[in-house]
């Protein structure tokens, strides 16, 4: 049986990782791998995450089953945090741990499929794993064009998806931190994205996965809040690995807004997204979410976290200002780089230079041009300019 496989391509940014691990240059640099890295190169174990870790191992008297939704004092202590002082809506919410947000975003596209969903809209360039869990579902992937050449989102692109869609489709937006291109959407963006949303009767899927690493935690969930004000139903897909630093433990969830009124529904959705899970992954890991349960629930623990993620938006703020304020560098305008947010941005650099920047320089990157802004640190910045200077010059 298995000579009837294909070979399948090897991922992309795990053959980068391969080549960085390689290379014996010590002034290289990596802007490939997804991770936060602090001013010394290092990705930390939050302090906040090391508390909660040593009292799960002081207090933590089981290691049972949680079952499908796994932990429920997790997925309910974020809710504040995502949807704001009327976290349940009047009931309306309620959600599931996942493995990870990649776990929630399938979870979300298959129980959609499920509901009848066939068609999804989604705005390119997106997170490579988007399109290969929307293929292997077997969904129609409608793109769109998600960012203007001046560095701006393309309201046009993604309100002309929306508007023209048919019955029983669906669209994915980022919540916040688009992940490649850092290019949010502005809060008008996000009003009149809502209300087309409302008009058509389009599906609204929602992934957040970097909330706090933009602009604040309230500022990140803010565009998502406008939407769900909007609309009878959603989806939400949701990660901490990036703002717990909690990556290799996979701590996400999943949510559902049913319409006003409609707890059967709800319920309803739930127990088909209880099958669905059960057959994917039957429980989901406990220690992340129990960790991050405990920090949510700790005034003084939340207090650390906050802190931490702070320092976290404010190293990456800094390198972005210190990239706009370089300017047009070789041929590449830097300055837009400045009003994006989050871990990632997308410079108009061709294939063949990226090559050149590895091969010559010791520049990592995608050869999509995506680049890990907390890859970057006041010690290799003045590097990587003078390389992108020289290679696109």
């Amino acid at each position: 049986m298995l000579n009837r496989l294909d070979a399948q391509s090897p991922d992309a940014l795990l053959a980068l990782i391969k080549l960085h691990a390689a290379d014996e240059r010590p002034d290289k640099v990596d802007l490939g791998v997804g991770v936060y890295r602090t001013g010394q190169g290092a990705t930390p174990v939050f302090s906040a995450i090391k508390e909660a870790e040593q009292a799960l191992v002081d207090t933590q008297e089981s290691k049972s089953y949680l079952g499908p939704e796994g932990d429920m004092g997790f997925v309910n202590a974020l809710m504040p945090y995502i949807f704001g002082d009327n976290a349940t809506m009047g009931g309306r919410i309620s959600g599931m741990q996942t493995p990870g947000g990649t776990g929630a975003v399938r979870l979300a596209l298959a129980l959609a499929q499920k509901a009848g969903m066939t068609r999804l809209h989604m705005g390119t360039p997106s997170w490579p794993n988007h399109k290969q869990i929307i293929d292997d579902l077997g969904l129609t992937l409608v793109p769109f064009d998600h960012a203007n050449a001046d560095g701006t989102a393309n309201l046009t692109a993604v309100l002309d998806a929306i508007r023209s869609s048919q019955p029983g489709d669906g669209v994915l937006l980022h919540g916040c931190c688009h992940n490649p291109t850092g290019i949010d959407y502005t809060p008008d963006d996000w009003a009149a994205i809502g209300d087309a949303i409302a008009e058509s009767g389009i599906f609204p899927i929602i992934d957040t996965a970097y909330q706090g690493l933009g602009e604040g935690l309230d500022e990140d969930a803010s565009g998502l809040r406008s939407v769900l004000a909007k609309v009878p139903e959603a989806f939400i897909a949701y990660s901490c690995d990036k703002n717990f630093g909690m990556y290799r433990d996979r701590v996400g969830a999943f949510y559902i807004m049913a319409g006003e009124g409609e707890a059967e529904t709800l319920d309803t959705a739930f127990s088909n997204a209880n099958a669905l899970a059960r057959a994917a992954w039957s429980m989901p890991p406990d220690h992340g979410a129990a960790a991050v349960r405990l920090i949510l629930r700790d005034p003084k623990m939340t207090q650390v976290w906050t802190d931490e993620l702070d320092q976290m938006r404010a190293r990456m703020r800094q390198v972005r200002e210190r990239l706009a304020a370089a300017g047009t560098v070789g041929r590449v305008d830097l300055t837009p780089l400045g009003a994006q947010n989050g871990l990632f941005s997308v410079l108009p650099v061709t294939k063949e230079q990226v090559v050149r920047l590895r091969e010559e320089h010791g520049i990592y990157m995608a050869g999509s041009g995506r680049i890990n802004i907390a890859g970057l640190t006041m010690d290799n910045i003045d590097k990587f300019l003078t390389a992108i200077a020289e290679v696109t010059g």
